[in-house]
């Protein structure tokens, strides 16, 4: 029986998140599921999951990786992924199948129903374990030559070679939040206890906070010098604190005020909140696969 509707995968390092969704964009049903990190274990929790929606018009996977020609390479948080393929995987189901790198799916998300809705020059950066990176310029998603455009966790922000500095590990939010909890009396693991320091002004906290703003209040400024962009829309579940918005804007005007050349040549992007938070990589991944169905690009 065929299902009005399209099953979406997200695939993390911590959860493997799915819904049905619509096509307008409107979630039906929901779950995730905790990441198994073995291959064949994985793959069949993604089996399990597939089966579960037998019917549906397409199915949308976005990864983590690099993902070209439908192929993941390294996969990122789960490496295991390296070489896997899920269109042909499941190509015996006859439906389109498609899958995307989950920052590009964010950025597409965020374009098609977000707060980067109708832009053509814009960025999605979610902040997580790493940092993920979705680009368009000109209307158009930004893949580059190895398909590895808006990879910014490798993007490198020291000029000292002897330092193995990268911005995904520097700028984890994940680890800004151990970091607060391992540097206060902060007796949880999670961030709302972390948040609860920064928004009371906790001085530790703060200054962890303040120097992870500024971290990526830098990567929005080195992104604004190539490809000159209208709009950044922060995501990832700190994105729900309106601090981190407020605090990133306040880092990124130090940051030209510092240099009057910066100041004077370069126009000041929109730095908003990403409107998905968790769930853009899910909209992102549907949209993905719409355009592929109709034969677009975006």
């Amino acid at each position: 029986m065929k299902i009005d509707s399209y099953l979406c995968i997200d695939i993390g390092g911590t959860n493997i998140k799915y819904a049905t969704l619509n096509q307008a964009g409107n979630i039906i049903r929901n779950n995730k599921v905790k990441s198994i990190h073995n291959k064949i274990e994985f793959l069949h929790q993604i089996d399990e999951i597939v089966s579960k929606f037998a019917g549906v018009k397409g199915i949308a996977f976005c990864a983590p990786g690099k993902v070209k020609d439908a192929t993941i390479y390294f996969g990122g948080s789960l490496p295991f992924l390296d070489g896997v393929n899920f269109c042909e995987r499941y190509r015996e189901l006859k439906i389109p199948i498609s899958i995307i790198n989950d920052g590009k799916a964010s950025v597409l998300a965020e374009n098609w129903l977000g707060n980067l809705k109708g832009l053509d020059n814009c960025a999605a950066i979610t902040l997580g374990t790493g940092l993920g990176g979705g680009i368009i310029v000109n209307g158009r998603l930004l893949s580059g030559v190895h398909a590895q455009a808006g990879e910014l966790s490798f993007m490198k922000l020291t000029d000292q070679k002897d330092e193995d500095k990268i911005a995904g590990l520097d700028y984890s939010a994940v680890q800004m939040i151990k970091n607060i909890n391992k540097n206060t009396d902060n007796d949880s693991e999670d961030g709302i206890g972390a948040f609860k320091l920064i928004n009371t002004k906790d001085q530790a906290a703060l200054e962890i906070f303040k120097k992870f703003c500024y971290g990526i209040a830098t990567i929005i400024l080195n992104i604004q010098t190539v490809v000159d962009l209208e709009r950044y829309a922060i995501g990832g579940g700190i994105s729900a604190q309106p601090i981190l918005i407020k605090e990133i804007k306040k880092a990124y005007k130090e940051l030209v005020n510092e240099n009057p050349l910066i100041d004077k040549m370069l126009t000041q992007p929109e730095i908003v909140s990403a409107k998905f938070k968790n769930n853009a990589n899910l909209f992102g991944a549907l949209y993905n696969l719409l355009l592929t169905e109709n034969h677009e690009t975006l």
